[in-house]
This record gives C-alpha cells, structure tokens and sequence, in this order.
C-alpha cells in the first residue's frame, strides 16, 4: 500500500514539473513574439513613406525610386514656386466671389534683415518660402525682404506698386546628384506703379539647385486654416530649393535658343539678389 501511494506521489510530481516547465517555455515563446513583434513596429515607424514617381500634373503612378522625380513635374514646381515669390499685388489671393471684387490688402510679414532690422514680405512670398529647404528659407526671406519696396505694401493708390516675374524659360533639369538637379531660369522682374503705369525692368536669370524631399499630410485635414492648407500643399510637390545663384547665359543676350547657361561667379547665394 505503501508503495502504491508513494509511485502515486512521483506521478503527480512528475506531472506537475511537466507543466510547469511547459508553462515556463510557453511564456518564454510568448515574450519572444511580443518582441519581435515590437521591433517590426520600430522599423515600420522609422521608414519613409512610400515615394511615387510624378507626372506632369503631380499625381503618382507607381511606387518605384524614392528620389525619382519626372523633369516637367520639376519645371512646373520651379516656375509656380518662383512666380509666387515674385509677384506682389499689395492685396490677398481672394478666398471667395466677395473677396474677387474687393480684395483684402495684403499687410505682409515683419522678416529681420541681416542688418538687424525688420522689413515686411508679401504674404505669398512667405507662403512660397515653405518650398524651400529649411536652412536656406531664413536667408533667402531676409533678402526677398529687402528687394520688397515699403511701396508694395501701401493703401494710397497713387504710392503704390506692384511686381510681376515674367519667366521667359526654365531649362530642363540637370541631374547632378541622386535626388537633386540644377535648373535654369531666364526671367524679367517687371515693377510698375499702380497709377501711371511708370515700369521697371530687371532681368533675374538664377541657377536653382532642386532636390527631392519627404513629404507627410496635413493631419488637421479639411479643418486646418487656408494659411495651413497653402502651406501644406507647397511641400505636396515632394521638392525643395537648397540654392539659388546668378545664371549667366554664354551668349550674353538672354537667347532662349541657346541650351547653355553657367553660373556666374563662385559667390555665396545671398548675392544672387542683390537689387
């Protein structure tokens, strides 16, 4: 009897180390899951976003080379960008069929000179600066302000001026890196007074140096401010500007026939807008 109950007791002993120790490896398993698990999160968060290759119109195709970007998609973005930083009408892009007859005046934003004092820039100046990279927006603002006359920003009709960049071309890009390009632009930068008409023709031919960037949505969505909308859909276009210098056409005339173009000089980018 004896022996019966003590082969019992190592049975159930026996059973119970069994489970137990199957217990043990299958929490072990589970925390191995869960980290890998964890890890495969990590990763998802830290990749980009898929790029897609763009059209003429901007819209994706296919998911192929992340800095893959189509020339004309290139061109577009450069001209769009360019002619919003130069053109100031004094008044507000209008938001309704009220604000097209009557206009809101546009106050412009205080930017601080490199000498220290403030001087305003258009408000779409200021929108279109968000195209460029963000180490070289502060400065190129800080110029763009000092080029602005205080005039642009008048109420008196008879005081006023407008701006207008007149692009004659923009060269096809030039890729001189993965995920960047150079591209020239010949354009006028036209100032008229608002009354007489009296003008003011500069020539304002640039070499752009282009690259392509990440992009992420604007997460308020339809609800966000049409100043944030406007700010998000400039960074839709997957590029920015990194620099900006002095074009020089070889023939000397602006001859739009002419495919070649060089820099001029070897300056710092802020020299390319002296007025």
């Amino acid at each position: 009897m004896a022996r019966l109950l003590e082969k019992r007791q190592r049975t159930t002993a026996s059973v119970l180390t069994i489970f137990a120790i199957a217990t043990f490896s299958l929490h072990i398993l589970v925390l191995f899951l869960f980290l890998l698990q964890g890890l495969n999160i990590r990763q998802l968060s830290l990749t980009k976003p898929p790029n897609f290759v763009q059209l003429i119109d901007g819209k994706p195709v296919g998911n192929i080379d992340d800095l893959a970007r189509e020339p004309e998609a290139i061109r577009q973005f450069i001209s769009k960008t360019m002619i919003s930083m130069f053109s100031w009408s004094g008044t507000l892009p209008p938001q309704n069929i009220e604000e097209v007859a009557t206009p809101k005046p546009d106050l412009g934003v205080l930017i601080q000179t490199p000498q220290g004092g403030s001087q305003k820039v258009s408000t779409s100046s200021w929108i279109a600066s968000f195209a460029l990279s963000e180490d070289f927006r502060k400065g190129f603002l800080s110029t763009v302000a000092e080029m602005t006359p205080a005039e642009v920003f008048s109420e008196n009709p008879s005081l006023g001026m407008t701006s207008q960049l007149v692009i004659k071309r923009v060269y096809p890009p030039k890729q001189i890196a993965p995920g960047k390009w150079r591209v020239g632009m010949v354009a006028d930068l036209i100032q008229k007074n608002r009354v007489g008409g009296a003008r003011l023709i500069t020539p304002f031919n640039k070499d752009l140096l282009v690259r392509a960037a990440d992009y992420f949505g604007n997460p308020q969505g339809n609800n966000g401010t049409d100043l944030q909308k406007a700010i998000y859909s400039v960074r839709a276009d997957r590029l920015e500007i990194y620099e900006i210098r002095n074009l020089c056409l070889l023939d000397g005339n602006n001859n739009l026939n002419n495919d070649k173009f060089t820099q001029c000089g070897a300056g710092q980018t802020s020299d390319s807008f002296i007025r």
